[in-house]
């Protein structure tokens, strides 16, 4: 059960992330308990995530300069998020995150949204937009978690003006950061079951390795449809929530 749904989920998450939305009821479905279920996930997609970095990386959709603000900015926001997510009920976010989501929609349907080309910008008005979307990114996924990756993406190419494909790249080495930060708290507290993750993890490198290639190659024309359909799930589970 597990295993076909990580390589799908890893798919999905290379290009647009949200593969959580496919991995974790993956795990559930399969009987593991909640919170070992969050940790065992967090590891195959962690493998996974490594693999589709270092790929984009290596294609040139990764600056490393411009990613080390949003990195720590990610990171802090997470940290915030779940200190908040334990004196407000998620019901409240599930809302207004009902209500949000055709918003993004919309966005992701516009052509300059997530256009090829990065837009010209002062390079320090676009590293406090990457700052300031990687805290806001980092905060949800600290506070609820699904989608985080493809909010990201989405935020990265409209309010830093990057291409669809540098914007990829960007979200991913920040996503991937958070991923590992989270993995070790789970670890710390046992709730990771590693012979399942690891073996999840091999069908999580997969899917990541196929999906950085479809980026890189495709860009925009696959991105586009696959992140429709991502918040178009989400959208679905947190109504039906």
């Amino acid at each position: 059960i597990v295993c076909p749904l990580v390589f799908l989920g890893g798919l999905v998450d290379a290009i647009a992330g949200g593969g959580g939305l496919i991995t974790l009821p993956g795990y559930l479905l399969a009987g593991v308990p909640p919170h070992l279920a969050i940790g065992t996930n967090k590891l195959s997609s962690g493998m996974g995530m490594c693999i589709s970095t270092v790929r984009l990386y290596r294609g040139g959709f990764i600056d490393l300069r411009l990613a080390l603000v949003p990195i720590a900015a990610a990171f802090a926001g997470s940290l915030a998020g779940a200190r908040i997510a334990l004196m407000v009920p998620a019901q409240v976010f599930q809302i207004l995150l009902v209500l949000c989501l055709p918003v993004a929609a919309v966005l992701v349907m516009r052509r300059r949204t997530l256009s090829p080309d990065s837009r010209p910008m002062d390079e320090g008005r676009r590293r406090r937009m990457l700052a300031l979307v990687g805290f806001a990114c980092g905060a949800y996924d600290g506070f609820y978690g699904p989608g985080a990756g493809t909010f990201m993406l989405l935020g990265f190419a409209a309010a830093a003006g990057l291409g669809v494909r540098d914007a990829a790249g960007q979200m991913k080495i920040v996503n991937f950061s958070s991923g590992i930060a989270a993995l070790a708290t789970f670890a710390l507290a046992g709730e990771v079951d590693w012979i399942l993750g690891l073996i999840a993890g091999a069908f999580g490198i997969a899917g990541h390795y196929i999906g950085a290639g479809l980026v890189m190659k495709n860009g925009s024309r696959v991105v586009r449809p696959i992140i429709l359909a991502v918040l178009a799930v989400l959208f679905l589970k947190t109504a039906w929530d």
